[in-house]
């Protein structure tokens, strides 16, 4: 007699279904675990906007209102795992597998990344040389052979719409295999490392798409990093403070003990009187862009006179006892109130009637308007 068969009930196929159902989510989940990474400098947005929304407590909130809408379309997974912008089938393909309006997400199927693929123009940007040579960074939260390819958004590319596949030059300006690393797997502080030359002849806004395909796996990463390319020589804004005017925010540093924890209220003060020196000299006029308990963001304009000037020096005294904390696109000299701000290399020279601007972070109150004097060589 053959041995008696085993009658399948409704509730063993749902035991199994189930197990089935655990074991697939189990390798969807774990997948995303075999590499890790992202660009470092100049930054990605997810990188960007989880340095700019992690708090103290490790808790995401973001501050730049385009990292807010990201988290808000897709939720905080996505900065929490800020590395994992991929596609474990990618093979290194781009246009045809990608689809248009999705580059900045990676068309990622594990995380919602696709809050950073939104049309913004206020999204974290590095400011950049055209033409410069300058070191990428790109950690490696997980180490693999691989190549490097990044390019870079054509003239005609604007922020208020999707990137697209025909938006991207179709050679890459920098390349690199298998570059050095610095730092341990795992951290943030680990990443590969390498000098690029960046694309010439680019002015203003722009995105430096860097795909990382491992030579090892199909696995293969995919970033978008904001630029700005007006004489910068990778200085960040857009972390840690909401941009609500036109005018840039300060850098990031590695620790921004001056970045305000409240959240400020957009203030504009009077432009104070320019001051002139003379035909062939300088003016300066200064404003409160935003401000907030205990401190407050500024702006100073310095314009050329009649000829054109190769350096600057803007002097005032900051009111209500107010100190300079922190100033980008200019060097600065403070002794108690008295405040100086020389020019950088890069703004230094100005023709006649032409202008810049360098900003700064104080502490005190943002009210009353300083007298301003401008010298120039």
């Amino acid at each position: 007699m053959g041995r008696p068969r085993r009658r399948v009930t409704k509730t063993t196929i749902g035991l199994i279904v189930a197990a089935l159902s655990a074991l697939v989510s189990a390798v969807v989940l774990a997948s995303p675990a075999s590499a890790h990474g992202a660009p470092m400098v100049p930054g990605s947005r997810t990188y960007l906007c989880w340095k700019d929304g992690t708090t103290s407590s490790g808790a995401i909130q973001p501050k730049n209102p385009a990292c807010a809408a990201a988290v808000a379309k897709g939720g905080t997974n996505a900065l929490y795992n800020w590395f994992a912008v991929l596609r474990s089938d990618g093979a290194g393909r781009m246009s045809g597998f990608i689809p248009d309006g999705q580059l900045c997400s990676g068309g990622a199927i594990v995380y919602d990344f696709s809050g950073f693929d939104l049309a913004r123009n206020d999204w974290p940007v590095t400011h950049l040389t055209s033409g410069a040579s300058i070191q990428f960074k790109y950690n490696m939260w997980a180490a693999h052979p691989g190549t490097f390819r990044s390019y870079v958004t054509k003239d005609s590319w604007s922020p208020t719409r999707p990137l697209a596949w025909s938006d991207l030059e179709s050679t890459p300006f920098d390349s690199v295999t298998n570059p050095p690393s610095l730092g341990s797997v795992g951290t943030e502080d680990g990443h590969y490392y390498w000098n690029a030359r960046l694309p010439s002849g680019k002015s203003g806004r722009h995105i430096i798409y860097t795909v990382w395909q491992r030579s090892d796996s199909n696995e293969t990463f995919y970033s978008c990093s904001d630029v700005v390319f007006d004489g910068g020589n990778g200085e960040v804004t857009g972390v840690g403070i909401p941009n609500t005017s036109p005018s840039p925010t300060p850098p990031v540093s590695p620790s921004p003990g001056t970045s305000p924890n409240t959240s400020p209220s957009p203030r504009v003060s009077p432009s104070a009187s320019p001051t002139s020196g003379g035909p062939g000299g300088c003016s300066a006029t200064y404003k409160v862009t935003n401000s907030w308990g205990g401190g407050f963001q500024g702006e100073v304009t310095v314009k050329a006179g009649s000829s054109s000037i190769g350096s600057w020096t803007v002097s005032w005294s900051q009111p209500s006892g107010g100190t300079i904390t922190q100033v980008w696109n200019g060097t600065l000299s403070q002794s108690g109130s008295n405040v100086s701000v020389k020019n950088v290399n890069y703004n230094g020279s100005l023709g006649a009637g032409a202008s810049t601007t360098f900003g700064f972070l104080a502490n005190g109150s943002s009210s009353g308007t300083p007298s301003l004097s401008c010298s120039a060589a």
